[in-house]
C-alpha cells in the first residue's frame, strides 16, 4: 500500500470528479505497477470544488433517468433496481460486489444489481491523479472510476462504497466523521468504515421514493408524446 501525505489526502477525499468533458481516465494498468501519484495543494483545491459536485449531480441524474426510462416501459415493476456493469474494473470485482451488498442491506426503496447489456452505469479502473470519482461520459451514461493508488492507500471497499453512494444521489461531505460514509477521505486513511450512517440511509430512501416518482412521471410523459 502506498502512502501519500495524510493531510493532503484528507483535502482530496474520495469522490473527486473530473471536469466533465475534458478529462478522460488513463488506460487501466495493473495495480502492482502503479507509480506514486502526487498531488499539490493547488490541485486539491481545484478538484474539491463546485465542479466536483456538479459532476456528482450529473452522474446521479443520468442514472435516475436511465432507471426511470426502463421503469416506465415496465409499469408492473414494484421495486426500483439499478443495474451496473463491472466488466471494465476486473481488479475490483469483490469490492464492487461488497459495496452493492452494503447498500442493498441499507436501503428499501432501491437496490443494486449486476448486469451487462443496458446497465444504468458502469465501473472503470486505472490511474488518475484526481483519484476515484463518479462522472458521465457526455452522452447520458454514468460511470465510477476507481483509482489504483487511492484504493491502495485507503480501504478499497470504503472507496468503492463511497463512490457508489453518488449513484444513489449522495454528495461528498469531507468534513464529516468516519462514521459518515460520504466523508470519504476526510478522516484519513485510518478510517475503514464501510457503512452509511442513519442519515445517509434515510436520504437515499427519500431520493428514490419522492425524487424517483418525479423522474418516472417525466419518463411516462416522454413515452406518450
Amino acid at each position: 500500500m502506498k502512502h501519500r501525505n495524510t493531510a493532503l489526502s484528507a483535502i482530496l477525499g474520495l469522490g473527486i470528479a473530473a471536469a466533465l468533458g475534458t478529462a478522460a481516465p488513463v488506460q487501466a494498468a495493473s495495480p502492482t505497477t502503479v507509480a506514486p501519484v502526487l498531488h499539490t495543494a493547488q490541485s486539491a483545491q481545484h478538484y474539491a470544488s463546485a465542479k466536483q459536485e456538479a459532476g456528482n449531480k450529473a452522474f446521479f441524474d443520468a442514472v435516475m433517468k436511465s432507471v426511470a426510462k426502463k421503469q416506465a416501459a415496465h409499469p408492473g415493476l414494484k421495486s426500483v433496481t439499478i443495474t451496473y456493469d463491472a466488466s471494465a474494473a476486473p481488479s475490483y470485482q469483490s469490492q464492487i460486489a461488497a459495496s452493492a451488498q452494503i447498500w442493498n442491506a441499507a436501503e428499501t426503496n432501491v437496490q443494486l444489481q449486476a448486469g451487462s447489456s443496458g446497465a444504468d452505469f458502469s465501473y472503470r479502473e486505472g490511474d488518475d491523479p484526481q483519484g476515484s470519482y463518479a462522472s458521465t461520459d457526455g452522452h447520458g451514461s454514468g460511470y465510477i472510476f476507481l483509482d489504483h493508488a487511492q484504493t491502495q492507500e485507503y480501504d478499497s471497499i470504503r472507496v468503492t462504497a463511497h463512490e457508489t453512494g453518488h449513484v444513489l444521489g449522495l454528495p461528498d461531505d469531507y468534513s464529516g466523521p468516519c462514521s459518515e460514509l460520504m466523508s470519504g477521505g476526510g478522516p484519513g486513511p485510518s478510517c475503514t468504515n464501510r457503512q452509511p450512517d442513519a442519515q445517509e440511509r434515510a436520504q437515499v430512501d427519500s431520493l428514490w421514493a419522492n425524487g424517483f416518482a418525479k423522474a418516472l412521471a417525466k419518463a411516462n410523459v416522454s413515452r406518450r408524446s
